[in-house]
């Protein structure tokens, strides 16, 4: 369950829903299978408290709405003006085929595969309404979730704590001593299929890189090199900056759709491809720990409160330090380039 709609549902409570008439009724599919499969949609659309415009407009209250109606956001030519109002049929027809329904539609998704997918993002889209069958629903819910007591301590008292479900949205961080790691497992012969569809079109089917992006296998020995290549197998300290990296801002654009397999196949494939497996290995919580890449030792804990200290001499001044403070001189604006004196 999505952030907002948490807080909503918990602060609000179930109460609000009964609000809805007799035989009022969601999109058949099932929502939060729909928030998973929308993290498809948010390299370009935002939807909930405080959604704004970005490459596509903000989906608040789209079922209903006329498309190509919001004035505040640019349409492509095949929307603009359009007279198809957002249901759930016409929805699904525009998730199945973007550029089947829009003629020269700018939204270069090419849609969702499985009807089922198609009924999720829909039914995840219609828990967005701020009003359903004329009940300002959504509206009390944030209205509740925002709710602060006003404080006479000099606090401006804005907010609410956050619930155990919205920490637990952002708490998937993965230390090196495993902690946060998610059960699963993964091998490298899976791990070069996921790769090979969600990682390869920016970093090469072998992590070699494509163009000017990351290389992520080889450089070892070049760390000293006047041009070092860093890589998971050359320079990174830890196997979990590896899962976490991916898991938590991969794949580009599409960012945490994976699943916590995919993650550990895709770590097994890059390991391998930087000759520290074998092409039969599977990582998973049980032996992630086992795992330690090249460079670990060449990484030290910050000792600069303790190292730096030495060279502090005498109390430290933080305040009227000097009796007066004069301009001793001023910096000269100079281009990326400096141009050459040809005088």
């Amino acid at each position: 369950m999505s952030r907002f709609r948490e807080a909503a549902l918990s602060l609000a409570g179930l109460a609000l829903l009964a609000m809805l008439p007799a035989g009022h009724a969601l999109a058949a599919g099932n929502v939060e299978a729909g928030e998973k499969v929308f993290r498809k949609c948010k390299a370009c659309h935002q939807i909930g408290i405080n959604a704004a415009h970005r490459i596509g407009p903000q989906l608040n209250d789209i079922i209903g709405r006329q498309a190509g109606s919001l004035e505040d956001f640019s349409y492509s030519g095949g929307m603009s003006g359009s007279d198809v109002v957002w249901s759930e049929e016409t929805l699904a027809q525009f998730l199945a085929s973007p550029r089947d329904m829009f003629k020269g539609t700018r939204m270069t998704f090419a849609g969702l595969r499985e009807q089922a997918d198609i009924d999720d993002v829909i039914a995840y889209l219609a828990t967005y309404a701020s009003t359903q069958a004329g009940e300002p629903v959504v509206e009390e819910m944030m209205a509740a979730s925002n709710a602060s007591p006003l404080r006479d301590d000099g606090a401006f008292g804005l907010g609410r704590l956050a619930t155990g479900n919205e920490v637990a949205a952002w708490d998937i961080d993965v230390r090196p001593d495993g902690a946060g790691l998610p059960e699963g497992s993964g091998n490298v012969e899976d791990g070069e299929i996921v790769f090979a569809d969600n990682c390869a079109i920016c970093h090469g089917d072998f992590a070699e890189g494509v163009g000017r992006w990351p290389v992520l296998a080889g450089g070892q020995d070049t760390l000293t090199d006047d041009r070092p290549v860093k890589t998971i197998g050359s320079y990174w300290p830890y196997l979990s900056t590896v899962w976490d990296y991916v898991n938590r801002a991969m794949p580009f654009g599409n960012a945490q759709t994976l699943e916590a397999d995919d993650v550990y196949a895709i770590t097994a494939y890059l390991l391998y491809m930087n000759d520290l497996v074998d092409d039969d290995f599977e990582l998973s919580r049980e032996n992630f720990l086992e795992v330690r890449l090249p460079n670990e030792d060449n990484f030290f804990m910050d000792d600069r409160e303790e190292t730096e200290a030495g060279f502090v001499v005498g109390e430290v001044c933080m305040e009227n330090c000097r009796e007066s403070v004069e301009i001793t001189s001023r910096a000269q604006v100079l281009d990326v380039t400096p141009e050459e004196n040809l005088d």
